[in-house]
């Protein structure tokens, strides 16, 4: 508990999967926050059955903390952060039923499609929004609002950058949740932030816990530049240095070097007393990057005969069928 506020990640990385969805409780409110799992192509290899598991799990658990919520919130279309209505076992292990179930009876809070969107994520967003409009409360455009439930506050930034500035990935939504004074905010693929505006954005909102995503160190040298992870990183020291407690997870979690390039990031946290933790670890369980081992798990636990036919179907009808874990 942060204050009166209850705050318990879902999934992430340091769970095993693509994620930073998050339950999040205040007195007056249950919101489920970007409730989006997903797995991703790595080392030319489809995702290990292990890797398919803990997805499977996570979405369950995912759906029964969406049974109890009242708000689902939104930052942005990627299929890690909101579960799409299309059958996708590969990727997604989402299907229709697996979204009405998050969906259904809510009142969505989300990105605006229409503005400070890139054409990928507008036409997710448009698809999402047509097909659950007739299952949910309400589906608004949550960009620079605030919402009052109560004596809790839901505020949600103007849309910045997901990652650097002008990035072709578009822009997030960040969600300040206040209750009592106590202010948790929830940064999703801010990567860092990599971004100094966004950085002074955060600061400016004073909060007692950020959960923030990191810097894809898993793309250094590829789409992301040394000079870029580095800035990245002094941004989330500049963030501990002023935050009681930062969860620290998501794109910098998919790389198998990633305590050790950000040790200094620990370091300014001690200093001034505050901490930084993984997802995993601010529940009390252990890191279990599956992704950054996927070749190491394809050499130690081979998958079976079946598993490896699965992978051999042509992709449609892969999407389509289970794999057999």
């Amino acid at each position: 508990m942060i204050g009166k506020i209850k705050v318990v990640p879902l999934a992430a990385e340091s769970l095993g999967v693509r994620s930073m969805c998050t339950y999040i409780q205040t007195p007056d409110i249950r919101i489920l926050v970007d409730p989006g799992v997903s797995l991703g192509p790595r080392f030319g290899l489809l995702p290990h059955p292990r890797e398919y598991v803990r997805l499977m799990k996570c979405r369950e658990k995912i759906a029964r903390f969406a049974d109890e919520v009242d708000v689902v919130t939104i930052s942005h279309y990627h299929f890690d952060h909101s579960t799409p209505t299309y059958t996708d076992y590969v990727w997604n292990f989402s299907d229709l039923e697996a979204a009405r179930q998050i969906y259904r009876e809510k009142v969505v809070l989300a990105k605006d499609t229409r503005s400070n969107v890139n054409a990928s994520q507008r036409r997710r967003g448009w698809m999402l929004k047509s097909i659950i409009k007739d299952w949910v409360k309400d589906f608004i455009a949550a960009d620079g609002q605030t919402f009052i439930f109560g004596d809790t506050s839901l505020r949600f930034s103007l849309p910045v950058p997901h990652g650097e500035i002008d990035t072709p990935l578009g822009w997030v939504l960040m969600l300040t949740v206040e209750h009592e004074g106590v202010r948790v905010v929830h940064a999703s693929d801010v990567q860092g932030p990599i971004s100094s505006e966004t950085l002074e954005m955060l600061i400016a909102q004073r909060p007692n816990l950020v959960y923030v995503g990191g810097p894809p160190l898993y793309l250094l040298n590829y789409r992301l530049a040394s000079s870029v992870l580095e800035r990245g990183l002094k941004n989330i020291g500049k963030l501990a240095e002023k935050t009681p407690t930062v969860i620290l997870d998501h794109h910098l979690l998919r790389a198998e070097g990633w305590r050790e390039v950000s040790k200094t990031v620990f370091e300014a946290a001690r200093k001034t007393g505050h901490e930084i933790v993984t997802a995993a670890s601010f529940i009390c369980e252990e890191n279990d990057t599956l992704e950054s081992r996927r070749e190491m798990l394809y050499e130690d636990e081979p998958p079976s005969e079946a598993f490896n036919r699965w992978t051999a179907l042509q992709e449609e009808k892969r999407r389509r069928e289970k794999p057999p874990i």
